[in-house]
């Protein structure tokens, strides 16, 4: 008799395959959602800080870092300013916050929020740390927005997140620079690795189970007409998306093992697939619904702003026009003009952070409280104060908005106006171009609670006019990340200083569509241009 050949029976080899499988397959998911993971929350780290540095930078004068950095005192608003970042670090959560003036060999601290005794002092300079701080050295003197920096130096394991900042003049004038604790980071990236490693053995193990039970032994003519119902399957499949067939079910499969089992699953997997492409059918309706939704929540939006041109016709002391058009579905920015009596009229412009939906509801109720205030018949300062006041109250997501707010009396053409962190506006004297006027900035809408605000008045001769704009004009990037900028603005402007005012707003989006061609817009763009043509005479508007 010859030597007997031990087999291996297939449930087996099939056992190891599948295990040795899902070993390598949990491995994989393991580390790509680590990796996935850590991406996602560096971003959210980086995102934060620089949330943390924006609201930073709007609270300080990009044009005085220099002169407080070469002065022997620097000043009330320097200490001013001092206060208000401190204020931000603490409600931030931040471990540093400061600002810097990098040079080429050396960088210069001009302001430091560190509470401690090893606060850096203004005009202390140092050169750059080797890596990658000297690395991005040139581009930081330049002004360019760089990648974070990950460093253990002497202040620590730190994530340094940095927002530059740009005087009036389009120049560079520092940086505010945000430092989060990178074991806190650390920390919460290796509770998800445990967690996800739990999870990932616990699921293969009830796999490897399943299929271990599932595949014990196979009987060839059973198989071959599950073969030949799985083709009837597809079949069905790609001649319509609902499938009404029972091709599995209607097998005649009564084994009590394996086999029938498997039968078992098929159908079961038929009766699912058919129920999940009616799913996928419904799940497609939805999607069409939300698109029909988002495109009725632009026409609300464009509903609640003015758009009717000329808005008071029967009004000749002055003309105004503007214009809104978001990055997305629904935007943040937003404008809004309306008489509040006879001889006053109230005009403005506003930026909410953020885009999207919950920045349009944000919009939306800043607009109405806005309003609700300018109605009373308050000053613009102590209109952007109460509304303030009103959104702090309830600011559970910390949005801010930024606006610039102006209340014109008709007869006489004075203009008191009010600026929360907003761009500068251009004005135009008659017979002349238009500059940039820069106003008493404020700290934004949003950000603390019990500010005031600060105002200013302008005399306006007939034939003056004022142009009021969100930071998507003078942002909008070209594809070699290049800003249009406030003096590419200024010449647009001054194409036709002369023109009406639709077509002054034409001019200025004509000249951003040729600066940034075909590239992405980023932010909403908004615009506001507003001319006054002197008191009309006695009896012309009644």
């Amino acid at each position: 008799m010859g030597k007997k050949t031990v087999k291996v029976p297939l449930s087996r080899k099939i056992a190891v395959m599948v295990l040795v499988f899902a070993i390598a397959l949990s491995a994989v998911s393991i580390v790509m959602s680590y990796f996935h993971y850590k991406r996602e929350m560096f971003d959210d780290y980086e995102k934060f800080g620089m949330n943390i540095a924006a609201v930073a930078a709007s609270a300080i004068d990009p044009d005085l870092v220099q002169t407080w950095l070469e002065a022997e005192d620097a000043g009330e608003e320097y200490e001013r300013t001092y206060e208000a970042l401190c204020q931000i670090r603490e409600n931030g959560g931040v471990e540093f916050l400061y600002v810097v003036k990098p040079e080429i060999s050396e960088v210069y601290y001009v302001l430091d929020t560190d509470p401690s005794d090893g606060a850096i002092p203004r005009g202390y300079h140092e050169p750059y740390y080797a890596g990658a701080f000297a690395e991005n050295a040139e581009r930081m003197v330049r002004g360019e927005q760089i990648d974070p920096i990950i460093s253990n130096e002497e202040f620590g394991w730190l994530m340094s997140v940095y927002y530059p900042m740009r005087t009036t003049a389009g120049e560079p004038a520092g940086y505010v620079g945000v430092d989060i604790l990178m074991e806190d980071v650390m920390n919460d990236l290796a509770h998800f690795a445990w967690r996800m490693t739990i999870i990932m053995l616990a699921i293969t193990a009830v796999f490897v189970a399943i299929m271990i039970s599932a595949s014990t032994k196979i009987i060839a003519s059973p198989i071959r007409r599950l073969s030949s119902a799985a083709k009837s399957f597809v079949e069905a499949e790609e001649s319509k998306r609902t499938m009404q067939t029972d091709i599995f079910r209607q097998l005649s499969i009564s084994s009590e093992d394996e086999v029938g089992e498997l039968h078992e699953s098929l159908s079961q997997m038929e009766t699912d697939m058919n129920a999940y492409i009616r799913e996928l059918v419904s799940i497609t309706s939805d999607k069409e619904r939300i698109l029909a939704e988002l495109s009725l929540a632009n026409k609300i939006q464009s509903g609640m702003i003015p758009h009717i041109f000329p808005p008071f016709p029967d009004r000749h002391e002055f003309n105004i026009y503007a214009a809104m058009d978001p990055a997305k579905e629904v935007g943040g920015d937003f404008y809004d003009f309306y008489l509040i009596d006879n001889d006053h009229l109230c005009f403005l412009i506003a930026d909410v952070s953020g885009k999207g939906i919950p920045a349009a509801l944000f919009m939306m109720a800043s607009k109405i409280i806005l309003k609700s205030n300018a109605l009373l018949g308050q000053s613009p300062a102590e209109v952007l104060a109460q509304t303030n006041q009103t959104i702090c109250s309830n600011n559970i997501e910390e949005m801010f908005i930024t606006v610039w707010l102006g209340i014109l009396e008709i007869s006489t053409g004075k203009l008191t106006a009010a600026n929360a962190g907003h761009e500068y506006p251009a004005i135009r004297d008659p017979d002349g171009n238009f500059t940039l006027y820069k106003d008493k900035h404020s700290f934004v809408i949003g950000g603390l609670s019990d500010l005031t605000y600060k105002e200013y008045e302008l005399q306006l001769k007939p034939g003056s006019k004022i142009f009021v704009y969100t930071d998507g004009v003078t942002e909008a990037t070209a594809k070699d990340r290049t800003m249009f900028g406030v003096d590419r603005l200024l010449d647009a402007l001054n194409t036709d200083p002369e023109a009406a005012t639709d077509q002054i707003l034409h001019n200025v989006r004509k000249a951003v569509d040729g600066f940034v061609q075909d590239a992405e817009q980023f932010d909403d763009l908004t615009m506001l241009c507003f001319e006054y043509n002197g008191h009309a005479p006695e009896g012309k508007n009644e």
